[in-house]
């Protein structure tokens, strides 16, 4: 039986995309059905043989059958084989005692002896002669069911046959007669006889109403936008813009479509952004006489510049015109003069002044320190390794002292000069040679950038 139910659910499956292929298919539709059950006939049959019942006329009249009400579904799976589900409902007394498979297992038994609710239910398969063009459709019906007698089950299998008459929009009238086959052991074999009348689930569609087509809506500047929906109905433009011409919101003469800069005013030969500014130091670049490098408003864009090319620009530059360098705030380097007026700077062993020739020499110091006022200078005074160190140490301090005391005379002011003692620590030349000791008994110069 399960086997057979399923065979039914694939054929009603199928059938739905068939369906929706064919014209010819029926169309899902419902159906209110009358009918009678046979018991008496069914039960002659199996004690007898049909041949003895139509000769002998034993059939059950169908004015004494059971009457019934019932519902039924239909759904075409091809244009000659429609799927069906039927409803019964009746009152009766169910015969329970007459089934040849009670009498198979349990023996002979009694029926219900009062009449109750019977309801019955089956799906099957219509196998039609014709597609439902046809007036009038001849069609062989199989299919399984169950009905309920109180809490009693009984299994049957329907098959049979009918005739289909064609009636309007898609409705239907069937007579079908089934003999439904005992499929449990409650089962009661029976005829079902019974008339329906099918209406489709869905109508058919009307036609609609074909009305002359209404005027074309009205474009006053012929832009291809209808004034209902142009906000700018009596001046050409673009859909897009709803009608209006392309915008130009930064108002620059140059359109949005156009303008690389939409929201900033601009020029047509810059695409409507403004005279750029390349090296982003705030001037422009028609203004700027050095686009590509950042510089000052006051030099028209450019750095600032360095006249001597010591790379110390001119605003900070004390000497602009005269190469110097940056320690001496662009200026030039006065080292050189100080190391040259230290030359001869040399003192005898042991002692600690110098000769007038000498300290002549430091006048070209106090030249340069004059000029530059910005400079310090530093006094190292050294021995060579003759002697004890702490004598030595001495010795040092006071040969700077005499170049410093010099300068002063000179004019340096005292607060641009100071005086260190190194003894032997630094020595200029090999002391164990004469002439290496003569250089290290000497004062240098080492001029301080302030």
């Amino acid at each position: 039986m399960k086997k057979i139910l399923f065979s039914l659910v694939i054929l009603a499956f199928a059938g739905n995309v068939s369906a929706q292929t064919d014209a010819n298919v029926k169309k899902p539709s419902i159906a209110l059905k009358v009918s009678a059950f046979d018991f008496t006939t069914a039960r002659a049959i199996q004690v007898n043989t049909l041949g003895t019942v139509l000769s002998n006329k034993s059939w059950e009249k169908l004015s004494n059958s059971t009457k019934s009400i019932g519902v039924q579904y239909f759904k075409g799976v091809t244009p000659k084989m429609d799927f069906m589900v039927n409803l019964d409902f009746a009152s009766l007394s169910y015969p329970f005692y007459a089934s040849s498979l009670i009498q198979r297992t349990r023996g002979t038994g009694s029926g219900a002896t009062t009449e109750d609710f019977y309801a019955a239910a089956d799906a099957g398969l219509n196998f039609k002669m014709l597609s439902d063009d046809h007036k009038v459709v001849p069609y062989l019906s199989a299919g399984i069911g169950v009905g309920k007698f109180r809490s009693s089950y009984m299994a049957y299998a329907p098959v049979g046959a009918g005739i289909q008459i064609k009636a309007n929009h898609g409705s239907f009238i069937n007579i079908l007669s089934t003999f439904r086959a005992e499929m449990s052991a409650l089962t009661k074999t029976h005829f079902n006889h019974g008339v329906s009348y099918s209406m489709p689930l869905k109508l058919k569609e009307k036609k609609p109403v074909v009305l002359p087509p209404p005027p074309p809506p009205a474009d006053t500047d012929n832009d291809g936008v209808i004034d209902a929906n142009d906000k700018c109905p009596t001046v050409a433009g673009l859909a897009k813009y709803a009608g209006c011409p392309i915008p130009d919101t930064d108002k620059d003469g140059v359109n949005d479509e156009q303008d690389k800069c939409p929201t900033v005013a601009g020029l047509a030969k810059y695409a409507g952004c403004p005279i750029p500014d390349t090296d982003k130091d705030g001037i422009n670049d028609e203004q700027d006489k050095c686009p590509t490098v950042a510089g000052l408003s006051r030099y028209n864009g450019c750095p600032i510049p360095d006249t001597d090319n010591d790379g110390v620009n001119d605003e900070v530059d004390a000497c602009p015109t005269e190469s110097g360098i940056s320690a001496n705030h662009g200026c030039p380097d006065v080292q050189p003069i100080l190391t040259q007026a230290a030359a001869n700077l040399k003192f005898a062993t042991g002692k600690s002044y110098l000769s007038t020739k000498q300290l002549a020499n430091l006048d070209a110091v106090v030249a340069v320190l004059a000029k530059y006022t910005n400079v310090s200078v530093a006094i190292g005074g050294h021995t060579d390794n003759t002697g004890a160190e702490k004598l030595n140490s001495k010795l040092s301090i006071n040969r700077a002292n005499v170049v410093a005391k010099y300068l002063a005379k000179k004019g340096v002011d005292a607060k641009r000069i100071t005086t260190s003692g190194f003894g032997y620590a630094n020595p200029a030349a090999d002391n164990k040679t004469k002439d290496g000791r003569a250089q290290n008994r000497r004062a240098e110069l080492t001029a301080v950038y302030n």
